[in-house]
């Protein structure tokens, strides 16, 4: 097993247990590794403290898998991480029953560069980074035994990859296709999943208990869904009750897709509900200049920063959604506004949205701060684990 040894001072992010180490934190590599390979992590004074997934195209040249230098990275490694991040989802009330569920939170899992959904009896698994690619096989056994699904599809086709050096990978892992259409059922409401082509591996988990708040919220009021995407927000508002419904998105596919999850409900009033294939920046200031106006309004804008470097461009975007949505909001209205940008704090995003307001001339509180649900853990020495961050404002 080669060597990673580090600048001196460097070990202390590792000493607090951040999973990361970036190339100019690495003073040398002893010996041969391949991407992917384990390799153990040394201080610049040869301590032992760690082992790591080496990964020489990325930035972050390892990954830590254990913070253990004397624990061996093997099958059975796998095979205990896996079955600790299912059974840790199994001992939270809240995800009973789930048939949606993330199985596996990357880094806050232990498992850099993992993800994996369960939808129904079927697993998705999404391997980011050279480590996770190199225990493929292990990842999926391990993931069949713990839960005893039927299927395993693998959909590693995220553009973060190419920093790794790695290509696209999707196919079945485990099982085969199902000629059924694969749909879930989340707080009463039933959505089809597209673990082919769908965003990330086929549907928006991380929501779940927000859009269970969007239906406590929505009885008799206008209700605005921006970047609808498949409609969870806008079907979750007509099951509360709203009295309308406009979704918006650029994407007539998904806006196909979405007006087939509303025919999978039939208990819900179609005809409240309305349809926007538009840009929802666009769509935004036309609603304005129309003297529109909605009672509830969700803004959930796809990534607009990866990273802090884009977060300038991005502060700029997400301004001018929330001004323009502020400007749409009846007296008394409500405002949920989200982003899922790594490069945005949470701390920056409260800023942006209050600019936003200042802009407006409204008056904004915060009535609730919103985040991803409870298969979504943070590990507290991982803050960049803490992606969605989402703000719920009453507007005078």
């Amino acid at each position: 097993m080669a060597t990673l040894i580090l600048h001196p001072g460097k070990e202390k992010s590792v000493l607090r247990r951040h999973p990361w180490l970036f190339s100019g934190a690495i003073a040398q590599l002893e010996g041969r590794a391949r991407p992917g390979d384990t390799v153990d992590v040394v201080s610049h004074e040869g301590r032992p403290l760690a082992r790591a997934a080496w990964s020489p195209a990325s930035q972050i040249r390892a990954r830590v898998w254990s913070f253990n230098a004397e624990e061996t990275v093997d099958h059975a490694f796998f095979k205990r991480r896996v079955a600790a991040a299912v059974a840790r989802r199994a001992g939270l009330p809240e995800l009973a029953g789930q048939e949606g569920l993330r199985l596996i939170h990357a880094e806050s899992d232990g498992l850099p560069g993992v993800i994996a959904d369960r939808y129904g009896d079927t697993v998705v698994v999404q391997l980011s980074t050279a480590g996770a690619d190199k225990w493929r096989t292990a990842i999926a056994d391990s993931l069949q035994k713990a839960t005893g699904c039927r299927r395993i599809y693998e959909r590693s086709d995220v553009e973060v990859r190419g920093l790794e050096g790695l290509e696209a990978v999707t196919g079945w892992l485990y099982g085969a296709a199902s000629d059924e259409q694969l749909v879930i059922e989340e707080n009463d409401v039933r959505m089809a999943v597209d673990i082919f082509a769908g965003h990330k591996t086929g549907f928006y988990l991380d929501q779940r208990d927000n859009r269970r708040r969007v239906a406590a919220l929505a009885q008799g009021r206008r209700v605005l869904n921006c970047f609808c995407y498949t409609a969870g927000f806008s079907l979750q508002a007509l099951a509360g009750g709203a009295r309308e419904v406009m979704s918006i998105d650029s994407s007539g596919p998904a806006l196909a897709t979405a007006r087939g999850n509303l025919a999978l409900n039939p208990q819900l009033d179609a005809a409240r509900a309305t349809w926007l294939e538009a840009d929802v920046f666009a769509a935004l200031r036309d609603l304005r200049s129309s003297g529109d106006r909605y009672d509830l309004i969700v803004l959930d804008p796809p990534k607009f920063a990866h990273t802090a470097a884009h977060a300038e461009r991005a502060a700029r975007a997400y301004k001018d959604i929330n001004l323009t949505a502020l400007r749409l909001l009846a007296p008394g209205g409500l405002l949920m506004s989200y982003s899922c940008s790594g490069g945005v704090s949470a701390e920056l995003f409260q800023k942006i949205v209050a600019g936003a307001a200042l802009d407006a001339g409204r008056t904004a509180r915060i009535v609730q701060r919103l985040q991803g649900a409870a298969d979504h853990p943070v590990d507290l020495a991982f803050p960049e684990g803490d992606y969605l961050k989402g703000l719920l404002l009453q507007v005078d």
